[in-house]
């Protein structure tokens, strides 16, 4: 990581206009996170849930991603977060209700769960797990200060 000694400059809102962007690469410590599974449940977000849930542990800033699990015939909270969600089923099959209206989904298919949006995901199997991957903007929201979640039933 190499750091310039350049004179920063302090800005004002009229002088936006100078404000030139200088990207700098800098190396994070990891670039790999492997066998994410086999690193083990999330035990405090997995409660809460009350589904399995698999962090992928890299040093982004602006986006996470997990893996998520629903046991046969799982039906999961309701809730609601300021942060967008995509989702990508891995396998299995059912649906997300978001705001009311009920969104299928089989393995294969991405469904998008826009922010602050009441939203619950069901597995329509009684024999099979449902696995999906899900990518949120929640780390940019937090870097802001702004990220929240709500579960139905609880104050923020």
């Amino acid at each position: 990581m190499s750091i310039t000694s350049e004179t920063k400059t302090a800005f004002s809102s009229k002088d936006f206009h100078q404000t030139f962007a200088r990207p700098v690469f800098v190396r994070p410590d990891k670039l790999i996170h492997k066998n994410v599974e086999q690193a083990g449940e999330h035990n405090q977000f997995s409660t809460e849930r009350k589904h399995p849930v698999f962090f992928v542990d890299l040093p982004t800033k602006n986006v996470s991603m997990t893996i998520g699990g629903l046991l046969p015939g799982q039906l999961t909270n309701k809730h609601r977060h300021t942060y967008e969600t995509v989702l990508y089923v891995i396998e299995g099959k059912g649906y997300t209700e978001v705001e009311g209206e009920r969104v299928e989904w089989k393995a294969g298919d991405a469904v998008y769960i826009p922010s602050w949006a009441w939203h619950c995901h069901q597995n329509l199997s009684n024999s099979e797990s449902a696995r999906y991957i899900a990518c949120e903007n929640a780390p940019q929201l937090q870097n802001l200060g702004v990220a929240l979640r709500e579960e139905e039933g609880r104050d923020l």
